[in-house]
């Protein structure tokens, strides 16, 4: 995993413990750490550490399958309509080109297609959050 890749992840941790004001968490492997600690109350304080290495190399890959990002900033939406079922969950078999999404940004609403056949292995965003571009999605175990 390159550096980017790294930092990246990092600030989608923080910014993911930050919304949920954890009280402290603590990720290390190798020379990759990241600490977040939050506090309760009317101004929460937040500390952060990040170090990389510039070529560290994780043993596993994280995610397993191919990722669809976010092609843009904007609410996420895994139905079409507030009272709909998601378009997709984990272990829905898609293929190439089916709706995934909903990504609103300015009152425009943006399908996000899937770029293979497979089946949905991980939904990695929630339903109205935020995302912002490049962000991982989906996780798609293509067919072999």
């Amino acid at each position: 995993m390159q550096e980017k890749d790294l930092k990246a992840f990092a600030f989608a941790c923080i910014d993911k413990a930050v919304q949920s004001n954890v009280s402290r968490l603590s990720i290390q492997n190798g020379d990759f750490s990241i600490t977040i600690e939050t506090g309760r109350g009317s101004a929460p304080a937040v500390q952060t550490v990040v170090e990389a290495a510039p070529a560290v190399q994780l043993e596993e890959p994280l995610y397993d399958g191919q990722v669809v990002p976010s092609p843009l900033v904007g609410t996420f939406y895994a139905a079409s309509a507030p009272d709909a079922p998601p378009m997709v969950q984990a272990g829905d078999a898609v293929k190439k080109g089916d709706t995934l999404c909903i990504i609103e940004a300015m009152k425009v609403m943006n399908e996000i297609e899937s770029p293979c056949d497979g089946v949905v292995s991980r939904v990695l965003a929630v339903n109205g959050d935020l995302v912002e571009y490049n962000q991982p999605l989906f996780v798609i175990k293509e067919n072999a």
